[in-house]
């Protein structure tokens, strides 16, 4: 059932069971991984693990060991996810793609599963970690080619918030009804971003703006089409409406105020220097589909009207005066 809380442990089991139940255990959450006690005589470990929506929130608690993912012959797609690890006791040391993070309590690490990786605990250790399907992070113009794994604090700032809304909703998962979850769910992937945005990882460098200047390019290439909208937009980029609003609402504006704002430029521009046309030929070539309507709201943006500009560069009465 959605929301609810399950519980595994290794207690009671011997100690080839207890190794072969963690690793099914973890393989079952979020991939094939293999797992070694190192010195211990047995291996005592618990999890708990809950959904919001499309995303896992677990609570681990384990003694000393060593989990392993190796390369896989299908590469990327058999564990499509991101981790994101908030450490609360104990220390850790990460090692991927050659390099060595050691994570200790207060830390917050964000890498992609599906790269060979090694996480070894010499000691108990527990975290909480909220597993993230890497298409939600799509959605949101993220790239995962070079992701490289990035350790930030969760003591203070947004870190801070970010674990402390990730517990929360650990706690109330199962209330939540699933309208609910996938609201909160959207919500704490936007709240886990802001930290590794801060941070300018190597997965989120380039993404916003990437997909930003994109979708400039659709809109100029579409600009002349009347039905031109967000969904058309979102569609082709292959991300979602509400990302598309985030991108351009931190630059000042609409999606359909950047949309509408170039269809008058360019409007102006031909009313300038094609004489040939009506007012009206130029104002339907660009979109619009109202005289009125371009009317009003090229005297908003300009300050003066379509006819004003026509009259003044070509020296007499419009061919239509809107």
């Amino acid at each position: 059932m959605a929301g609810t809380v399950h519980s595994l442990s290794t207690a009671g089991m011997g100690p080839k069971r207890q190794v072969q139940y963690w690793s099914d255990a973890l393989t079952d959450l979020c991939g094939l991984f293999a797992v070694d006690p190192l010195d211990g005589s047995t291996l005592d470990a618990r999890i708990n693990y809950t959904t919001v929506s499309k995303l896992k929130l677990c609570q681990i608690e384990a003694s000393q060991h060593r989990i392993a993912h190796a390369a896989s012959p299908s590469h990327t797609s058999e564990h499509p996810y991101v981790k994101i690890l908030f450490q609360t006791y104990g220390i850790s040391y990460f090692e991927q793609n050659g390099c060595q993070i050691q994570i200790r309590p207060g830390d917050c690490l964000a890498y992609d599963v599906s790269s060979p990786h090694t996480i070894i605990s010499p000691a108990l250790t527990r975290h909480e970690v909220v597993i993230v399907p890497k298409e939600l992070l799509r959605e949101r113009g993220f790239h995962f080619g070079k992701m490289s794994a990035c350790k930030l604090s969760a003591l203070t700032g947004t870190g801070r918030i970010a674990h402390d809304v990730v517990h929360a909703a650990f706690g109330e998962a199962a209330k939540l009804s699933a309208n609910s979850a996938a609201s909160v769910a959207e919500s704490l992937i936007d709240l886990l971003l802001l930290p590794l945005r801060e941070a300018d990882t190597a997965f989120d460098r380039a993404g916003p703006e990437a997909m930003y200047v994109r979708a400039q390019a659709f809109i100029r290439e579409h600009l002349r089409d009347p039905e031109l909208c967000i969904d058309q937009i979102s569609t082709s980029l292959g991300c979602t409406k509400r990302y598309l609003h985030m991108l351009f609402s931190e630059r000042g504006m609409t999606v359909s105020d950047y949309i509408w704002r170039a269809r008058l430029q360019h409007c102006r521009q031909e009313l300038e220097t094609h004489g040939g046309k009506t007012i009206t030929d130029v104002a339907f070539s660009w979109g619009f589909s109202s005289s009125s309507h371009f009317s009003r709201v090229f005297r908003k943006c300009f300050g003066v009207s379509p006819s004003a500009i026509h009259k003044g560069q070509h020296g007499g009465a419009s061919a239509d005066v809107i």
